[in-house]
Formats: C-alpha cells, sequence, structure tokens
C-alpha cells in the first residue's frame, strides 16, 4: 500500500466540528443570445437550476464527501430555505449530524448565480441575508452547543462567512476549548482584524484577506512569507496558508521553513466554494493525524479538482488519491471520473460536436485480451466510449470474497491508459442502469455472450433511438479463470 494511502485509511475514522454561517446556493444556467429589449442586459434563456448547500454547509458536505464524520453548528432563519437546506442535509448528506439553530428574526442567506452555460461566465448574482450578529441568547445557545461537541471531534474548523454566526465571544470559547481539549482549529477567515482568531492553529486567508489583515502591499513570495510570519506571531497560530489562486498556495510555519505549492493545470469551471473545499480538506487532514505540508499539498490538490466542477462542488477520497497520487499519468486522470457531476461537462461538449457516444460496462478486474477485444471493438462503434466500472463494494457484492483483486483506482488507472477508452466513470450500484440514464448513450456495447434484450438498459436506448451492439468474445479469457488458476498455483508451491 502507498504511504499517503495508509495515511488516507484513517480519515473514515476522524470527526470534525464545523461552525459557521450556513447558506442556500442557487445556481440558474442558460444560454445568453440576445440583448433584452427593455435595457442594455443580456437576457439568459434559463435550461436549468440547482441548489445546494452553501457557505459553512459547503464545508460539511466536504468533509462527509471524503468519508470523515461531521458535526456541524449553525444558525437559520424560518423559512422555505430553512427548508430545503434541513431536506437536503437529512436526504443526500446523512454523514452530516446538523446542530442547527432557528433563530425567526433573520432570513437564512441565500444566495442566487446566474450563470452562462455555454462560457461558464457568471453573469449575476443575488443575495438574501442579514449581516448582523445574531442575538445574545442565540449566542449563548451556539457557544453551549459548539463546546459541548468539542470532545468529540478531533479537529474544529470554523467557517466566517461574516453573516453574524461567528462573533467573538463563540470564537474565543471555542478556541479556547479545542486548546484545552488538544484539538487542532482551522479557521477561513473574513474579518480585517484576525486578533480574533487569537490562538487558532491553522488560519487559511487569501492574498487579499492576508494584506487587510497586515496592513502591507503583499506581492511576491517574500512579502507574503513576512507577513504570515508577523500573523503567526500576533496571533499565536501555528501555521498561515495562503491561497494564491493560479499560483497555488503558500504555508507558512511557525518556526519553519516557508513551502510554496504550485498550482495544478487545470481548466477553471467554476471557483465557488473552493475555498470551504481548502478548509474541508486541511480540517479533515488534520483530524486524521496527517501533518501540516500533507494536509496543505491535499488541500491544493482538492481545490484543482473543484475549480474543475460547475457549481459549489466538493471532492471524494477517490478524487483526490487520484490527484495526488503520481500512479496515473494526466491523461488517465482527465479520463477517470468519480464525481458523476463531472460527467455532464464531456456530454455537453461531445453532444455539441455531433459525437455518437458509445456505453460499455464491467468489472474489469484483471484486464486480460478479451477485455482489450471488447474495448477497442466498441470504439470502432462510436465516436468517444465511456466505460462504466463498478466500484469496489459493488464488485464485493456481486463477485463474492477476494474480489475485486485490485481496487477501483488501479483498475480505473488501467482502463484509461487504453487509447480506445474515453472515460471511465465510477458507479456504485449493481447494475449501470442509473448510469445509462445519465449518459444517454447512442450505442451500447456488451459481450455477444448476452443476447440484445438481455442488456441492462437496452429498453431505454432503443427507446431513445440508440441501438445495442453485441461483440464476439475472444475464446479462452475470463477474469474468473484467472483468479482460479492463480490460487491453485499458489496452493500448489505451498
Amino acid at each position: 500500500m502507498h504511504p499517503f494511502d495508509q495515511q488516507l485509511a484513517k480519515v473514515a475514522e476522524s470527526t470534525v466540528l464545523c461552525i459557521g454561517d450556513l447558506m442556500l446556493d442557487e445556481f440558474v444556467y442558460g444560454e445568453v443570445s440576445r440583448i433584452s429589449p427593455e435595457a442594455p442586459t443580456p437576457v439568459l434563456a434559463v435550461t436549468r437550476a440547482t441548489k445546494v448547500i452553501g457557505g459553512a454547509g459547503n464545508v460539511a458536505r466536504g468533509i462527509a464527501a471524503l468519508g470523515a464524520r461531521c458535526l456541524f453548528v449553525a444558525v437559520t432563519g424560518e423559512d422555505e430555505t430553512a427548508k430545503v437546506l434541513s431536506r437536503a442535509f437529512r436526504e443526500e448528506w446523512p454523514g452530516v449530524e446538523t446542530h442547527i439553530l432557528t433563530d425567526s428574526s433573520r432570513p437564512t442567506t441565500r444566495k442566487a448565480r446566474f450563470v452562462s452555460e455555454h462560457h461558464s461566465t457568471h453573469l449575476l448574482r443575488a443575495d438574501w441575508e442579514i449581516t448582523a450578529p445574531v442575538d445574545a441568547a442565540t449566542e449563548q445557545a451556539l457557544i453551549d452547543t459548539a463546546t459541548s461537541l468539542v470532545p468529540r471531534a478531533d479537529a474544529v474548523v470554523l467557517s466566517d462567512y461574516a453573516k453574524g454566526v461567528l462573533n467573538p465571544p463563540l470564537i474565543r470559547a471555542v478556541i479556547d476549548a479545542a486548546n484545552a481539549d488538544g484539538k487542532p482549529v482551522i479557521v477561513d477567515p473574513k474579518r480585517h482584524d484576525f486578533g480574533v482568531y487569537q490562538g487558532a492553529t491553522l488560519i487559511t486567508p487569501n492574498r487579499k484577506e492576508l494584506a487587510d489583515a497586515s496592513r502591507c502591499a503583499i506581492g511576491g513570495d517574500d512579502e507574503i512569507v513576512a507577513a504570515a510570519r508577523e500573523l503567526c506571531g500576533r496571533i499565536g497560530s501555528a501555521a498561515v496558508l495562503v491561497t494564491r489562486s493560479e499560483e497555488g498556495m503558500s504555508l507558512c510555519v511557525r518556526n519553519g521553513e516557508a513551502l510554496h505549492v504550485p498550482a495544478y493545470p487545470v481548466k477553471v469551471r467554476d471557483v465557488s466554494g473552493a475555498g470551504d473545499t481548502v478548509a474541508a480538506v486541511l480540517a479533515v487532514m488534520l483530524a486524521s493525524g496527517i501533518g501540516l505540508e500533507s494536509a496543505a499539498r491535499a488541500a491544493n490538490a482538492a481545490a484543482a479538482v473543484v475549480v474543475g466542477k460547475r457549481g459549489t462542488a466538493t471532492v471524494s477520497l477517490a478524487e483526490l488519491r487520484s490527484r495526488l497520487l503520481p500512479a496515473a499519468s494526466l491523461a488517465s486522470e482527465e479520463k477517470v471520473v468519480f464525481d458523476w457531476a463531472a460527467l455532464e461537462d464531456h456530454l455537453a461538449e461531445w453532444r455539441r460536436l455531433g459525437l455518437r457516444i458509445g456505453f460499455t460496462n464491467g468489472c474489469f478486474d484483471l484486464l486480460h485480451p478479451g477485455h482489450v477485444k471488447l474495448l477497442t471493438e466498441a470504439r470502432a462503434a462510436c465516436d468517444r466510449l465511456i466505460v462504466g466500472l463498478n466500484s469496489d463494494t459493488s464488485v464485493a457484492r456481486l463477485k463474492g470474497q477476494g474480489r475485486p483483486v485490485q481496487h477501483q483506482q488501479g483498475r480505473a488507472e488501467v482502463l484509461a491508459a487504453l487509447e480506445a477508452v474515453d472515460l471511465v466513470v465510477i458507479f456504485e450500484q449493481d447494475t449501470p442502469l442509473e448510469l445509462i440514464r445519465r449518459v444517454r448513450p447512442r450505442i451500447l456495447i456488451k459481450g455477444a455472450d448476452y443476447r440484445a434484450d438481455e442488456v441492462v438498459g437496452h429498453d431505454l436506448v432503443e427507446a431513445d433511438g440508440g441501438e445495442v451492439v453485441l461483440v464476439k468474445l475472444a475464446p479462452g479469457y475470463s477474469t474468473t479463470r484467472l483468479v482460479n488458476r492463480s490460487s491453485l498455483q499458489r496452493e500448489e508451491i505451498s
């Protein structure tokens, strides 16, 4: 096992307490093809809309998406937005244990972004919010709730959006409780006066926030390091991680060497929530006992993943591992999809170009010549080939004890390295039916050991005007046979 895999294995055993400003993020997507006759503004022809948990809630989502447990403390109003958020946590994020207080005098923060689908350009953002501090009774209830949860957590993250939840008394109480319990505290700041975060373990300002806090002009590496070191000394933090957009990140550890981590070369689709992802990954890594340098590299890798997705997104542990470890080439990384939301961009582009999309699926546990023949002929039948790959848990349910032989990351990388394969998509279900519904392929390919009417999804594809193609199998090749032969040989040797 790779050493980093050993570290990541601890993530599922960790718990992070997240406290901050909860909000609802709405994204309204469409195309702009004309200017309004009523005013010189673009007209967005809406094609779709999404609603996702945002703000500190996105940090909580990010923690849960990595597989860690999350205890989440926040405040909402008594309105429809609060109901949407509550339902989303309950139905989509059961790994987040919510402790959400209600204040009927405040609206729940809501942000609506109107986005040009084709150009990924944000045209307008509309906010419904109040930034005044919560009242004294709510503040005391927050303090009581948050401090009572500190003993259950391995790390604490304060996600400050300056909407009135993280006020000085709450910040002080939580940091003091965490320090007394030996728990690291990560702060994603929004205040000009960082003195309120005195005693926090790690602060994550961006370049502008650091400049405002230090009251200094910040240009290159030297100025960033000097300002960050001064901040460390002033507030007694162990380190400052400065996020620098396309320039990556700089980790400045008190009494240690500065580390500059370059950004990954990625196609940026949306930066919404990237800071939340950085905070979530740092918190999970520190909660798992991973050091500051490795945590910073992981956060930098995670940020590269989420800015390549649309909307307020999260990163899975598999995506993080794929980005961090050098086992796969860049081409393979770009061809492996763990989060189905990232699939949409590929499909939209291929359909825009009028390409025929093909789909096949399997466990592909031990890739053999029979698989290669199937995939090569499948690719010959279409313009772009998507391979649905059963996840490890799915393979174990289907194949039984001892399977898969290779974990899903390894199987995905091997498939992605084949020229015939354009995209590998991991699915957790026993069958690829839901994935086929999402892909809507024109060509559905399977081995000739099936009849066309036995192929999962054949009815969906045919109803959509597509076709099922059966590929003649290469005789004598079987993963099960290879596994059995290997087991027999081991027994003979022993």
